[in-house]
């Protein structure tokens, strides 16, 4: 998706317990900083590998930095388990015949953009073919590769996924997966 297109797409605004005060332009949500909703997809191989996606150096938030393996904002009117589906399929061509597993919810915050972004996993064997209107590249990553570079604060891996993947790792829903 362009730019010129992203920017127009009309997201919903949200107040501080996140409930839909309005809609807005993209573009304005990002300039005035107003509350609104995204999802992230953690999406793990049957090893345990995560899959991160680079992105597009097109994108206006965080260019050509590694992410979780999905990410997109919930447009105006769409809910958030829509929009994971959705994203899912645009961004990496993997198509979900159920809702994935809801992992936590992170408010809306400064270090977050002003997104209350619900977070999921998905488990899956399938070749991911990476969409690359949208991701500049994408590959797999050990646990472990993750972890040090999250613990390096490595400055190639977006803010908001370092916050995700920390809080990720704290939860218990980690101990069945490595």
């Amino acid at each position: 998706m362009n730019t010129l297109l992203e920017d127009a797409e009309m997201l919903s605004v949200v107040d501080s317990d996140d409930h839909v005060v309005g809609t807005e332009r993209r573009d304005k949500i990002h300039e005035l900083g107003l509350r609104h909703r995204a999802v992230h997809v953690l999406i793990f191989n049957n090893n345990g590998d995560l899959f991160l996606q680079k992105r597009g150096l097109h994108k206006k938030e965080n260019p050509g930095l590694w992410d979780s393996s999905v990410a997109g904002h919930v447009d105006a009117g769409e809910t958030y388990d829509a929009c994971c589906v959705r994203e899912v399929e645009e961004e990496v061509g993997l198509v979900l015949d159920a809702t994935p597993q809801r992992l936590f919810k992170l408010a809306a915050g400064a270090e977050n953009g002003m997104e209350f972004s619900w977070i999921y996993r998905v488990d899956t064997d399938k070749a991911l073919v990476p969409n690359v209107d949208e991701i500049s590249e994408g590959r797999w990553f050990a646990k472990s590769e993750v972890d040090r570079a999250v613990i390096d604060q490595s400055t190639e891996i977006s803010e908001v996924f370092q916050l995700i993947w920390k809080i990720f790792r704290s939860t218990r829903s980690v101990e069945s997966s490595g």
